[in-house]
């Protein structure tokens, strides 16, 4: 079983758990559309919504490394920072007031991630060509 999917299973696991909050701020709120202008509902829904817009594209970069470099230290590497990034996130953006030095924390490290992977893969496959 590829490497990648203990880390898509962990992360679904943290993506339900930031719906889950989302949800029930929602709930506590009475908001049924919106944030209402809410600080708390924005930023359960943005918590939830940043996974969303990040976290699919790190773990399709880190399939394909999988896949195409045959280097699973690499893909651990990259599947740890990235947990450990969106917990940052999640952790510090999440929370009111606000842990401000996760948050940064946790975005930087999701850019790594996505940066590391893509480098590598555009390294293979330019070695691929010239070989």
């Amino acid at each position: 079983m590829p490497a990648t999917a203990l880390y898509a299973s962990l992360l679904a696991l943290l993506f339900v758990a930031l719906g889950v909050r989302a949800v029930r701020t929602r709930q506590t709120l009475r908001i049924s559309l919106g944030d209402a202008n809410q600080p708390a509902m924005t930023r359960a829904m943005r918590a939830h919504a940043n996974f969303a817009e990040y976290v699919p594209l790190a773990l399709i970069l880190m399939y394909l490394t999988e896949r195409h470099t045959n280097s699973y230290a690499w893909v651990h590497v990259l599947g740890i920072t990235l947990l450990v990034a969106r917990l940052c996130h999640a952790w510090g953006f999440g929370r009111e007031p606000e842990i401000f030095q996760l948050r940064p924390a946790g975005a930087g490290l999701t850019f790594l991630v996505i940066l590391v992977a893509a480098l590598r893969l555009l390294w293979v496959w330019t070695l691929s060509l010239l070989l």
